[in-house]
């Protein structure tokens, strides 16, 4: 008779670790596509590029038409993006790169999630190899965070951002959903 009372001991001790597990830290819905320069100086001319919290951007503009991303407090990232595409140059409306010799080149993309406002900055990346943008530039993350744990909050503006796996600039950043 002390198999049940051990099982319902068991159960209910694991109860806690399920719910941290399943707790929402941040969502995000819709994002912000890349725009390499974010300022000149009137005065000399000299271009500001727009680095996010460390993080360098495109060389080109980047478009997206909307993002939808759920970080949990264990770590757990599912980002589903969807028409992540250049918008300018050669290659305006669509999500491949073109390769040294003419040819064309996947783009790899992976998530970065950042809590601090202020430096130093924590990165926590999924896997930096990524996931391919397919042609429209949809694509899907499924995977957990580096560099955990996570804080047990997230500061004012946490930043998630899409960047490129080859070069690691960012490609876009979500936009937090409050609720």
């Amino acid at each position: 008779m002390k198999i049940p009372s051990l099982l319902l001991l068991a159960t209910v001790a694991l109860a806690p670790l399920s719910a941290v597990a399943d707790s929402l830290l941040v969502k995000f819905d819709g994002a912000i596509g890349a725009i390499p320069v974010s300022g000149t100086d009137p005065t000399t001319g000299a271009v500001t590029r727009n680095v996010v919290r460390g993080v360098q951007p495109p060389n080109q503009i980047w478009a997206i038409s909307d993002l939808a991303a759920e970080v949990k407090v264990d770590g757990h990232i599912k980002v589903d993006g969807r028409g992540l595409v250049f918008a300018g140059g050669n290659t305006i409306g669509t999500a491949v790169g073109t390769a040294g010799s003419g040819g064309v080149a996947v783009i790899n993309v992976f998530a970065t999630f950042i809590c601090e406002n202020a430096a130093p900055f924590n990165p926590h990346n999924t896997n930096p190899v990524g996931v391919p943008l397919a042609e429209n530039g949809d694509f899907k993350i499924d995977d957990v965070l580096s560099n955990l744990p996570l804080p047990s909050s997230c500061g004012v503006t946490p930043v998630l951002l899409i960047r490129n796996a080859g070069n690691q600039n960012w490609f876009a950043a979500g936009i937090q959903k409050f609720d």
